[in-house]
């Protein structure tokens, strides 16, 4: 199986988004450096960046996301985004009507389901999960290998929290990766697995 890695860029007081799903400056290192890092010409970082995230990008077979965040993006016409081969959306509902069936979309309820469907899709490549409520679900779950975080230099003071509603203690190892770029850290850590915090007596 592929490692399961959660997600996303974040403000330095944990937030992917403010309280109108608004990122705000948390892509602009996406855009503010010289090298790029697609085809597309959008998007262009600086060569720290771009050492660290393509070979991950490269290696990302499934994204994982809520249906909140399909919505938002109106299930990126259909094209799974940054030419991840399939993503998965965990949802009660079905897919939108009028959806085309053949896009490599994949509606799975609840979180367990979906990282499974997700494993089976990519083999041995990287399962991404969106950061978030539903990211948090699947670290509270136990299937998360690693945590990545770009942290941007801003504080947005409220909003949409990088582990969405987890309410009980996961130790991490020692970062790995502690990488400075152009008004971005990227930073890796490892998930312990089968360790519980100190004073947490859940479960």
């Amino acid at each position: 199986m592929g490692t399961v890695v959660l997600y996303s860029s974040v403000s330095v007081d944990g937030f992917v988004a403010d309280g109108n799903d608004q990122p705000g400056p948390l892509f602009d290192w996406l855009t503010s450096g010289d090298v790029p890092l697609d085809d597309s010409g959008a998007l262009k970082v600086s060569q720290t960046s771009y050492d660290y995230i393509r070979p991950y990008w490269d290696r990302i077979a499934v994204t994982v996301v809520g249906r909140h965040v399909f919505d938002l993006t109106d299930g990126w016409d259909g094209t799974p985004p940054s030419g991840i081969d399939h993503v998965v959306v965990v949802t009660h509902r079905p897919a939108p009507e009028g959806w085309d069936a053949e896009a490599p979309f994949h509606f799975v309820e609840g979180v367990e389901a979906a990282v499974a469907k997700a494993q089976e899709l990519a083999g041995d490549r990287v399962v991404e999960v969106a950061a978030g409520d539903v990211g948090g679900q699947v670290l509270a779950a136990g299937l998360v290998d690693e945590v990545r975080m770009d942290v941007v230099p801003v504080v947005f003071g409220s909003g949409k929290r990088y582990f969405g509603s987890v309410d009980a203690q996961h130790l991490l190892e020692d970062p790995d990766v502690v990488l400075q770029g152009d008004r971005v850290l990227h930073l890796r850590y490892r998930v312990r697995h089968g360790v519980r915090a100190a004073g947490d007596r859940s479960g």
